[in-house]
C-alpha cells in the first residue's frame, strides 16, 4: 500500500514532458532538457611538415611555371656597382643660398676691421660622433691636427686592430702575435696598416693610402690655420646693413662645420675604413673575413656612416660585393648585414634578400642567422623600403623570415622585435592598394603566402595572439581572403590562421562577432567544395564559433544559403567516403582499429560537429529536424560507420541526433520515421558498450528521448539496456553529473508504471542501482587536478543540485518497489 506521497510520486510526468501540475516555469524547463544537448570536440587538422624549406609547399597550387623560383644563383656579377635610391618623382624646391662673387681682399688701410668668425656651437660639436668631434673640436679652434692622435679619455667599444706596436718597454702585437720590437719593424714596412703605440697611455696611429685612395688633407698632414686655408676679405659694414651680415656670418659658419665635417669624414675614412677594406682584399682565409666584417660594420657604425648618404659607399658596397663569391655561408651572412645596413635598393636590395633566402632554406644555418641578428635587418627591410617599388625583394625577405620562423627558438625574438605589428602593417597597405585601384598588386599574392604563413607560425605563442587582437588583424584577414579567393594558398594559410587562433575563447570571440566572416566562409566552401585541406579548416573554424556561441548560430543560418551549402559539403563527402570504403573492400584490405581518419572522414566529422552545434539553438535545431536530406544523411552515416571504423565520426553523428531528436515537433522527420528510428534505437544501445564517455553521453541522449515514447521503452529491455545504462552510471557517473543525469531520468521515465523493481529492472541490476544511488547520494562529485577551481565549483553544485535530486528520485521509486527476500536458514546435517 503506498502512502500519498508515494502515490503522489508515482504520478510524476517523464522527464522533457510538460506537467501543467508542477507549474514549471519556461526557464526551468529549458534548463532542465538542455542538460541532454552538448556540443562536441575535435582536433584541430594537421598542417604536415614540409621536408624542404620552398616558397611554396609541395600542396601549393601554384605550378612551377607559375610560381618564383626557390633554387638560384647569386654571384658577385649579380649585384650593380652603382646604387642608388629610385627617382621619387618629387621637384625639389631651389636652395635659399645664392652663389656670390667673392669680395676683394681687405687692405692694411681699410678703417673697418673684419668680423672674427664665430665659435661653433658646442651642441653640434655633441652631434658627430666621438671619433669626429675629437678632430672637430682641434680644427675650429685654429689648432694643429698632428699626424699622431691622442685617444679619447673614454673611447667607444670597437672591435681591436689586427695591428698594434707598443714601443719602449712595451712588446709589439700584430695580427694578434705579441713580437719583439726588431721583428715587428720589418713586418710593418711591408704591411701598410694603422699602428697604434700603446706605451705610456699614449696612442700613435699612422695610415698608408691604397693606390688611387684621397690623401690626408694637406692642412691635416702638415699643419696649418684654418684662417690661411680659407682667407675672406671683408668690408666694413653699415648699419643698415648689420642683420644681413649677422646671417651671413651664421651662413659662413655653418659652411665651415660642414667643410670640417667632411675633411673629418676623409680622416676617419683613411685612418680607420680603409685597413680594414685592405684585410678584406687580402682574401687570407675565412675566419680573418668574418672578423673583418664584424669590425667593419662596429667602425661604420661608430664613424655614422651607415645608411645612404656616405659618399664613398660605392667603393665600400664594391668591396662587399665582391666578397660574395666566396662561397661561405657565415661570411655572406655578415655581408649581407652591412649591404642593408648601406640602404641598398632596387637590384642590390632585391639580390641581397635572394643571398639571405638561400642561406636560410638549410636549418643548419638558423643558429648563424640568430647569432649575428639577419632578422633584424630583415625587418627592417620590411619597415623602411616601399612595398610597391620592392615586391620581389620583400618575397625573397618575407621566405627567409618564414623559414626561422618555423624554429620555435626565434618566436620570442620576432615578437619582441615587432615582427606581427610589421606584417599586419603589409596586409593593411596591401588591401589598402587593393581596395584603392580595384585590382591586386603584382606579385602580391606570393607575397601573402609568405607572410600568412609566417604569421601561422607566430600565432603559437600567447603574446603574438594578445597582439593581433589589439591591432584589430582578425578583420584584416577576412579582407584578404575576401580579396583573394582566387587564390588558394592564401585562403588556406589564413584559414590554418583561424584553425590555431579559433581554438583560445578570446580569440574565438572576436572572430564570430565579425559577422562579414560567415558569408566569406560559405563563399570559400562553394568554390573549394573538392579541396579537402582547405574545406576541413573552413568547418572546423564554424565548428568552433558555433560550440558556446547562440549569437554565432543564428548569425550563421541567417546568411543566405547556408543550409543548402552544408547539406551539398555533406553529400559530396559522405560519397567520396563511401566510394572508398567500397574499393578497400573489394580489394579485401580492412583497415585497421582505431587509424587515423581519412581525408573524407575528416571532413565528416567537422561537418556533424557543426550541425551538432547548430541543433542546440532553439530555432535553428527544429529547423534541422525537419529536413529530410539532413537527416538521411545522418542516419545513413551510422548505418555504414562502425566504432572500429571511425569512433570520433560515430560520436559526433550520434550527438547530433541526439540534440535533434530533443524536439519533439510535428514536422520532425524522426518523429515521421517511427519504425525506422525504432530500428535505430536499437544501435543507440549498442553504442552503450563502447566504454567512451561522449558516445554513452549522445547515446543516453537519444534512449531518454525515446522513453517519453511510452510505446518504445520495451525497446529498453529487449535490447539489454538497462544493465548497460546502469554499467553506464557505475563508470562514468562520479566524474559527469550530467551523464549521470541522463541515466537517471531515462530509468525514471522506463519506470514509469513500475509495480516490482525486480520485474522492472531485474534482480541483479535493482540491486546493483540502489547501491549505486545510495552511494553517489552521500558522495561528492569525483574530480581529477585537470580542472581548475572555478570548474570544479562550476560541476559540484550542479553534482548537488542537478544529480541527487533526480537520483533522490529514482532511488525512493525503486525502494518503495522493492520486496527484500529474507535470508533462508542454513540446513543442518
Amino acid at each position: 500500500m503506498l502512502s500519498p506521497n508515494d502515490k503522489k510520486l508515482e504520478k510524476l510526468d517523464p522527464f522533457y514532458r510538460p506537467s501543467v501540475s508542477k507549474q514549471k516555469t519556461s526557464a526551468e524547463i529549458i534548463s532542465e532538457a538542455r542538460n541532454a544537448l552538448r556540443t562536441v570536440r575535435t582536433q584541430r587538422p594537421l598542417t604536415p611538415r614540409e621536408d624542404q624549406r620552398k616558397l611554396f609547399g609541395s600542396a601549393s597550387s601554384r605550378t612551377p611555371e607559375n610560381r618564383p623560383p626557390s633554387s638560384f644563383s647569386v654571384h658577385a656579377s649579380s649585384f650593380e656597382s652603382s646604387d642608388s635610391k629610385p627617382i621619387s618623382g618629387a621637384r625639389l624646391s631651389p636652395l635659399e643660398l645664392k652663389p656670390k662673387a667673392p669680395a676683394s681682399p681687405a687692405t692694411e688701410e681699410d678703417p673697418c676691421p673684419s668680423f672674427p668668425k664665430p665659435p661653433v656651437d658646442p651642441a653640434k660639436i655633441r652631434r658627430i660622433s666621438s671619433a669626429r668631434a675629437r678632430l672637430f673640436r682641434a680644427a675650429s679652434q685654429g689648432a694643429l691636427l698632428p699626424d699622431r692622435t691622442l685617444p679619447p679619455t673614454q673611447p667607444k667599444k670597437r672591435v681591436e686592430s689586427k695591428e698594434t706596436v707598443m714601443m719602449g718597454d712595451s712588446m709589439v702585437k700584430i695580427n694578434g702575435i705579441y713580437l719583439p720590437e726588431s721583428n715587428a719593424l720589418g713586418h710593418l714596412k711591408s704591411h701598410p696598416l694603422q699602428l697604434t703605440y700603446d706605451g705610456d697611455f699614449s696612442e700613435i696611429k699612422e695610415q698608408e693610402m691604397f693606390k688611387g685612395a684621397t690623401p690626408l688633407p694637406s692642412h691635416l698632414r702638415s699643419g696649418g690655420d684654418q684662417g690661411k686655408r680659407r682667407s675672406r676679405a671683408s668690408s666694413c659694414p653699415s648699419s643698415s646693413d648689420q642683420s644681413r651680415l649677422d646671417t651671413k656670418a651664421g651662413s659662413k659658419a655653418d659652411l665651415q662645420e660642414k667643410d670640417t665635417e667632411i675633411e673629418v669624414n676623409e680622416v676617419f675614412w683613411n685612418t680607420r675604413i680603409i685597413p680594414i677594406l685592405h684585410e678584406l682584399e687580402k682574401k687570407e682565409n675565412i675566419e680573418m673575413l668574418c672578423a673583418a666584417c664584424t669590425q667593419l660594420h662596429h667602425t661604420l657604425e661608430e664613424g655614422s656612416m651607415l645608411g645612404n648618404r656616405f659618399k664613398r659607399r660605392t667603393i665600400l658596397l664594391k668591396t662587399l660585393y665582391k666578397l660574395v663569391d666566396v662561397g661561405s655561408d657565415l661570411l655572406s651572412l655578415k655581408l649581407a648585414k652591412i649591404i642593408l645596413a648601406l640602404k641598398v635598393s632596387g637590384k642590390n636590395l632585391l639580390n641581397v634578400c635572394k643571398l639571405i633566402f638561400k642561406i636560410s632554406r638549410s636549418e643548419k644555418n638558423d643558429s648563424l642567422i640568430q647569432n649575428d641578428s639577419i632578422l633584424e635587418s630583415l625587418l627592417e627591410v620590411l619597415r623602411s623600403e616601399g612595398l610597391q617599388a620592392n615586391t620581389e625583394a620583400f618575397l625573397y625577405c618575407m621566405g627567409a623570415i618564414k623559414f626561422i620562423s618555423g624554429n620555435p627558438g626565434f618566436l620570442n625574438e620576432m615578437i619582441g622585435k615587432g615582427a606581427v605589428e610589421i606584417l599586419l602593417n603589409l596586409i593593411k597597405q596591401i588591401n589598402e592598394i587593393t581596395e584603392k585601384s580595384g585590382t591586386c598588386l603584382p606579385n602580391s599574392g606570393h607575397l601573402l603566402v609568405q607572410m600568412t604563413a609566417t604569421l601561422r607560425n607566430l600565432v603559437d605563442s600567447p603574446l603574438a595572439r594578445s597582439k593581433l587582437l589589439s591591432i584589430s588583424a582578425l578583420p584584416q584577414l577576412c579582407t584578404v581572403m575576401g580579396q583573394y579567393t582566387g587564390d588558394k594558398d592564401v585562403c588556406t594559410n589564413i584559414a590554418r590562421i583561424f584553425s590555431k587562433l579559433t581554438s583560445y575563447h578570446d580569440c574565438c570571440v572576436a572572430l564570430a562577432n565579425y559577422s562579414r566572416c560567415y558569408a566569406l566562409f560559405l563563399n570559400l566552401i562553394n568554390k573549394y567544395q573538392k579541396k579537402q585541406d582547405l574545406v576541413v579548416r573552413i568547418v572546423f573554424i564554424l565548428g568552433n564559433l558555433t560550440a558556446k556561441n547562440n549569437q554565432a548560430r543564428e548569425q550563421f543560418c541567417r546568411e543566405k544559403g547556408s543550409f543548402p551549402t552544408l547539406l551539398s559539403l555533406f553529400h559530396t563527402f559522405y560519397e567520396l567516403d563511401l566510394h572508398s570504403r567500397k574499393h578497400v573492400e573489394e580489394g579485401d584490405e580492412r583497415p585497421p582499429a582505431r587509424r587515423p581518419p581519412a581525408q573524407a572522414e575528416d571532413v565528416l566529422i567537422k561537418l556533424t560537429r557543426v550541425l551538432a552545434n547548430l541543433a542546440i539553438h532553439p530555432r535553428v535545431g527544429p529547423a534541422i529536424a525537419a529536413h529530410p536530406r539532413i537527416v538521411g544523411l545522418l542516419l545513413a552515416t551510422l548505418e555504414y560507420k562502425s566504432i572500429d571504423d571511425c569512433e570520433e565520426l560515430v560520436i559526433n553523428t550520434t550527438a547530433t541526433i541526439n540534440n535533434l531528436s530533443y524536439y519533439q515537433v510535428k514536422n520532425s522527420v524522426i518523429q515521421d520515421k517511427k519504425l525506422y528510428i525504432a530500428e535505430f534505437h536499437k544501435f543507440m544501445i549498442a553504442l552503450l558498450d563502447a566504454k567512451h564517455q561522449d558516445i554513452c553521453f549522445s547515446a543516453c541522449g537519444v534512449l531518454l528521448n525515446l522513453t517519453v515514447d511510452k510505446d518504445k521503452r520495451v525497446i529498453l529491455k529487449e535490447e539489454g539496456g538497462i544493465k548497460k545504462l546502469v554499467d553506464c552510471l557505475r563508470d562514468f557517473g562520479p566524474t559527469d553529473w550530467q551523464l549521470a543525469c541522463l541515466v537517471c531520468k531515462t530509468l525514471w521515465n522506463f519506470s514509469e508504471n513500475i509495480t516490482s523493481a525486480s520485474s522492472c529492472f531485474g534482480v541483479e541490476t535493482t540491486d546493483t542501482l540502489l547501491a549505486l544511488l545510495s552511494s553517489f547520494l552521500d558522495e561528492e562529485l569525483a574530480l581529477d587536478g585537470s580542472f581548475d577551481q572555478d570548474l570544479k565549483n562550476y560541476h559540484r553544485l550542479h553534482w548537488e543540485t542537478e544529480f541527487k535530486p533526480v537520483a533522490q528520485q529514482l532511488l525512493h521509486r525503486i525502494q518503495r518497489h522493492h520486496t527484500f527476500l529474507e535470508p533462508l536458514p542454513v540446513p543442518s546435517f
